[in-house]
């Protein structure tokens, strides 16, 4: 027969609500109790049944995942990391992609946490940067994590794991300024996105650091997307376009878009990087599968949403002694797609 919980706490000797904390991976267990729970679990094979965990008490051990975001390789990092968090730590994962331009979005994920019985959600972009959103959320006490672009966090709703972007933005836009090149062109992201905002002014300040005069039309609104960056670029070098206005590098705002800008620059026969430098951001698989492989800021993506996954449950669990906000900064990784001006 299959072993119950009632088993394994005559086996350990223990009570059944010992056995629930150690398989809930409470922290409040003594560490001798603990191990002879777990060789008990062992001996036994004893096999928890999480849907049932959550339906028998008032507690529910399940979050959720909830994004919009078209970068299949950024989502599959945060559920990675997300789900490495669980894993430790006795929860389950929901995950729930929505359309955020949805009308009554929020209604139908109210409805959706509500029926599944999450106890917490991890938001990224654009949920995150959502306050009426978030505060809507917070009301039917569910807990929430936001994972958002910036140094600081811009109020005190919920915990926070802040990407400084406009640091690591600066930081590429001085590696193109110090191999010698001064008209460099950007391509946004989408115009809703922090991380857009935060990168640009990154980019500003840099060339501001540098007495480098701003020029707009070296700047090309876009979208977060490869179809973004080729056209981007199109524009940005295009035969019209006066020497001037051209730029010698070009700093996308994923590396995504620098893909596509990469792929723009190949058919119209400029070399990379002895004619046009081209730098990303992300550090995403898409920075290593161009030919030449991209320079970009490496984001730790599954580590920032382990963090955020971690914060959110000791919040469910009400664990003190966690920074409520914590700050990563992407770190410049220079390959050959970036090279001196002559």
């Amino acid at each position: 027969m299959k072993a119950t919980i009632n088993d394994v706490a005559k086996l350990s000797g223990v009570s059944i609500k010992t056995v629930s904390r150690v398989m809930n991976k409470e922290p409040s267990v003594r560490q001798l109790t603990r191990e002879k729970v777990q060789a008990a679990v062992k001996e036994l094979n004893y096999q928890p049944n999480l849907a049932a965990r959550n339906l028998a008490g008032t507690k529910s051990f399940t979050i959720a995942y909830v994004y919009d975001n078209p970068n299949a390789y950024y989502v599959i990092d945060m559920q990675e990391g997300i789900l490495s968090a669980c894993r430790q730590q006795g929860f389950e994962l929901l995950i729930n992609p929505c359309d955020s331009q949805k009308e009554n979005i929020t209604e139908d994920i109210i409805d959706t946490i509500k029926h599944a019985r999450v106890a917490g959600l991890v938001l990224t972009p654009p949920f995150s940067e959502r306050p009426e959103f978030v505060k809507q959320i917070l009301a039917q006490d569910i807990k929430v994590v936001r994972i958002m672009s910036g140094d600081v966090a811009p109020d005190e709703l919920s915990p926070c794991v802040m990407v400084n972007d406009r640091d690591a933005a600066q930081t590429i836009t001085q590696h193109l300024i110090d191999l010698g090149h001064t008209k460099i062109g950007f391509i946004a992201g989408g115009a809703a996105h922090m991380s857009t905002i935060e990168r640009y002014k990154g980019y500003r300040r840099a060339l501001k650091a540098n007495n480098i005069a701003f020029n707009h039309n070296l700047i090309i609104e876009g979208e977060y997307s490869f179809e973004s960056g080729v056209n981007g670029a199109k524009k940005l070098i295009a035969e019209k376009v006066t020497t001037e206005n051209r730029p010698t590098a070009i700093f996308s705002c994923n590396d995504e878009i620098a893909a596509g800008a990469l792929f723009a620059a190949r058919l119209m026969n400029i070399n990379i990087p002895e004619q046009l430098a081209i730098a990303g951001f992300e550090n995403s698989p898409f920075s290593r599968q161009t030919w030449p492989k991209l320079t970009t800021a490496d984001q730790p993506n599954k580590q920032i949403a382990h963090d955020a996954a971690s914060l959110l449950i000791s919040q469910i669990r009400k664990q003190k002694g966690k920074s409520e906000t914590s700050q990563y900064v992407p770190q410049l990784m220079v390959r050959d797609s970036t090279g001196r001006h002559s």
